[in-house]
C-alpha cells in the first residue's frame, strides 16, 4: 500500500480531485471565455436606442415605398405613351406602302401642261380630271389619318425633312433654297415618314467680280508730267495760297 506521505512534495493534487476544494478553485481557467461568460451577455437595449432603431427601419420602408410608387407611375405612364403610339404610328409600314400611288397619279398629272389640257378631247379632259380629284381624295384619306404631305418649294433645305437630289446655279434663289421638288415628302404625326426628294440651289456666285472703273487709276494719281506740262489745278484739289 503506497503511503501519501511516501508521494513527491512537488506534486500538488488536481483542485478538482482535491477534497473539498470549492467551485471557484474547480473552475477551468478559460472559464472567462465561455458563451456564458460575464463579460459577454448581451447588454440591456435601452428605450432610446429601440426608438431610433424603429425610425430607421420605418425610414427604410418608407423609401422603398415610394420607390415602388414612383416605379410603377412610370411603368403606367410608359405603358400608355406606348399605347397612344401604337394607334397612331400604326399605319405607318401600310401608309409608306401606298405613297408610290400618290406618286404615280401626280407623274401622270404632270405629263400635261395646261395648254395641253386645252385641246385634248372631253373624254381625255375628264379623264385627267378624275385622275386630279383621285389624287385629292387619296391626299384628303392620308391626312385623315395623320399623315401629311410636305411641298417645300421655295423654302429653306432642311435636311430633317429634306433630301437633295441635285445641286444647281440660280442666282436669283439664296443658296440652300429649294427650287425643285422631285417627289413629294411625307410625315405622320411628329415623324418622318419620307423626306421630300428636291433639288437645291446654289444661289448666286460667292464674290462679286471686279467692275472696270476699279482697275483705272484715279485722275488725281496721275504725274503732272503726264498730263502734258499743264500747271492747272486739278478740280477738287486744294491750292496752296502761301506761294
Amino acid at each position: 500500500m503506497n503511503n501519501p506521505k511516501d508521494q513527491n512534495p512537488d506534486e500538488t493534487p488536481d483542485s478538482a480531485d482535491a477534497p473539498g476544494a470549492t467551485p471557484e478553485q474547480a473552475a477551468p481557467d478559460d472559464a472567462h471565455d465561455t458563451p456564458w461568460a460575464q463579460d459577454d451577455a448581451p447588454e440591456a437595449v435601452g428605450p432610446d436606442a429601440r426608438i431610433a432603431e424603429l425610425e430607421a427601419q420605418v425610414s427604410d420602408l418608407t423609401d422603398r415605398l415610394l420607390r415602388a410608387v414612383a416605379d410603377a407611375e412610370n411603368t403606367r405612364k410608359r405603358a400608355e405613351r406606348d399605347k397612344q403610339d401604337a394607334s397612331k404610328y400604326a399605319v405607318t409600314s401600310f401608309a409608306r406602302d401606298v405613297l408610290s400611288v400618290g406618286d404615280n397619279m401626280r407623274r401622270a398629272i404632270d405629263t400635261l401642261s395646261d395648254d395641253d389640257k386645252k385641246g385634248v378631247p372631253d373624254p381625255i379632259r375628264n379623264l385627267i380630271e378624275g385622275v386630279e380629284m383621285t389624287e385629292r381624295e387619296f391626299l384628303s384619306v392620308m391626312e385623315r389619318h395623320g399623315v401629311k404631305a410636305i411641298d417645300p418649294k421655295g423654302e429653306k433645305f432642311d435636311p430633317n425633312l429634306h433630301q437633295a437630289m441635285f445641286e444647281a446655279p440660280d442666282p436669283t434663289q439664296p443658296a440652300g433654297t429649294v427650287m425643285e421638288v422631285v417627289a413629294t415628302g411625307y410625315i405622320i404625326g411628329d415623324r418622318l415618314l419620307r423626306p421630300a426628294m428636291v433639288g437645291v440651289s446654289k444661289g448666286g456666285p460667292a464674290v462679286a467680280p471686279k467692275s472696270d472703273a476699279a482697275d483705272t487709276p484715279a485722275a488725281t494719281d496721275t504725274p503732272d508730267a503726264a498730263k502734258g506740262g499743264d500747271d492747272k489745278p486739278t478740280p477738287g484739289s486744294k491750292i496752296d495760297t502761301k506761294a
